[in-house]
């Protein structure tokens, strides 16, 4: 089932024992504090891991300025970007040595194509992810609503296990990495 964002914020909210929220700006301080915290842990926990359904791929626009120093070329990143994977050209996701800087990357290529993680909308989180982000979500709420810090800290080793329960399951979304070239594997085909 697709959740909003309202929606992940008040089952987080359910599970340290407050109540549900029906907006950010209801005026309640379980709504002030999860409009203020749900952004920022929402975008750390996606940033955290390479997820499957928060990569994607995008040729960037090169821009006019160029950068101060160490590469000859600046582009524009996506403004869903969150964190850069890898960077490539001519088809290629990856090999290009590049640096990011404010919200350009910097490269000497003509050409760029991105891998990164962006910030895809709350409905198309899958399950694994909601429950990682609502365990945390609940965790960094725990303070700000019970000021219980016991109880904290117990949400937050249960937030590091769904979180590695997540990235587990996501890791199974993909083909394995492999080797594509190195002289050990090499020289034993010869």
């Amino acid at each position: 089932m697709a959740l909003s964002d309202i929606a992940l914020a008040s089952r987080a909210l359910i599970r340290i024992g407050a109540a549900p929220i029906s907006s950010f700006s209801d005026g309640t301080a379980e709504s002030e504090i999860a409009g203020a915290l749900f952004g920022p842990i929402r975008d750390a926990l996606l940033s955290s891991y390479s997820w499957s359904f928060a990569t994607g791929q995008v040729a960037l626009s090169a821009l006019e300025t160029t950068p101060v120093a160490d590469f000859s070329k600046a582009f524009q990143l996506p403004v869903d970007f969150l964190r850069a994977i890898s960077a490539g050209t001519s088809g290629k996701g990856r090999g290009l040595r590049f640096r990011i800087a404010g919200n350009c990357l910097h490269t000497d290529a003509q050409a760029v194509l991105l891998t990164y993680i962006y910030r895809p909308d709350e409905e198309t989180f899958p399950p694994y992810f909601d429950q990682a982000l609502i365990t945390r979500l609940a965790a960094e709420f725990t303070i700000p609503i019970t000021e219980n810090t016991s109880r904290a800290e117990a949400m937050f080793q249960m937030a590091e296990r769904e979180f590695q329960q997540a990235r587990q399951i996501d890791a199974q979304q993909d083909t394995p990495n492999r080797i594509d070239d190195f002289s050990l594997i090499q020289a034993r085909t010869e």
